[in-house]
C-alpha cells in the first residue's frame, strides 16, 4: 500500500476540508505514519475516519478528533505538553512533531512500554515517559503550557488544573462512560476558562 498517498488523502478529506488548517499540525499528520501504531490485522484500516482498538479496552482516535484536539490549543514550537494517555503513541509522536517537549503519562504499563519501545525506534528525543494514574497528571515537571486528556473524566480534575500554568490551556472530555463533551480550559489571572465544544466519545480515565 502506498501509505503516503493515504496520508495525504486523509489530511485532505478528514483533518483540512473539515476546517483545520494549522500548518504545523497538517505536517505531522503528513508526517507520523499511523499504521505503525496499529495491530498488524488493523492495517488496511489505519487512516481510516474512525477509532480503532489498541487492547486493553483502550482505543487510537479518530485522526481529526486529534487534530481538533490539538487545533484547539493552539500549539507553540515552545510548548511543553503534558499528554493524559499515551495509548498506542500516536498522538504522543504528532505532539512531538509540533511541540518541545512531551510529557506523557499512562495508566496501562504494557501499553506505555509498546508505545515507547516505536517512538524510541522513530528517533523522538523530547517525549519523556511516565506510568501513573490520569488524574494525578505528572507534577514533577509541572506546570505545563498546555493539558491534553485523551480518556474522560466524570468532572474536571483539579490536579491537572494545578499542573496547568498561567494562561496556558487543557482540552479534555468530560461526562458519562457513554457520553461525554469537549472541554477547552483556559487559565486567566488565576481564573478558570470553561468552553464546551463538541460531543463526543472517549473510553473512561481509569483510576487506580
Amino acid at each position: 500500500m502506498a501509505y503516503h498517498q493515504v496520508r495525504q488523502e486523509m489530511v485532505k478529506y478528514q483533518i483540512k476540508h473539515r476546517g483545520i488548517h494549522n500548518q504545523a499540525i497538517l505536517e505531522a499528520f503528513l508526517s507520523v505514519e499511523r499504521h505503525l501504531f496499529v495491530s498488524k490485522e488493523l492495517i488496511p484500516y489505519a487512516y481510516d475516519d474512525h477509532p480503532l482498538s489498541i487492547g486493553h479496552h483502550q482505543t487510537i482516535s479518530q485522526p481529526y478528533i486529534v487534530a481538533y484536539m490539538m487545533d484547539k490549543l493552539d500549539l507553540k514550537a515552545t510548548d511543553r505538553v503534558l499528554e493524559i494517555g499515551t495509548g498506542s503513541g500516536y498522538q504522543t509522536a504528532l505532539l512531538a512533531e509540533v511541540v518541545q517537549e512531551v510529557y506523557t503519562v499512562e495508566i496501562k504499563k504494557p501499553l506505555q512500554e509498546k508505545a515507547k519501545k516505536i517512538l524510541n525506534q522513530l528517533a523522538y528525543q523530547n517525549i519523556h515517559y511516565h506510568i501513573s494514574d490520569g488524574h494525578m497528571g505528572w507534577k514533577t515537571y509541572a506546570p505545563y503550557n498546555k493539558i491534553i486528556v485523551s480518556c474522560a473524566s466524570k468532572e474536571l480534575p483539579e490536579i491537572l488544573i494545578k499542573q496547568l500554568q498561567e494562561q496556558g490551556k487543557m482540552i479534555i472530555p468530560i461526562g458519562s462512560s457513554w457520553f461525554q463533551y469537549l472541554y477547552l480550559i483556559k487559565k486567566e489571572d488565576n481564573q478558570i476558562n470553561q468552553i464546551k465544544l463538541d460531543a463526543v466519545r472517549f473510553v473512561p480515565m481509569v483510576k487506580k
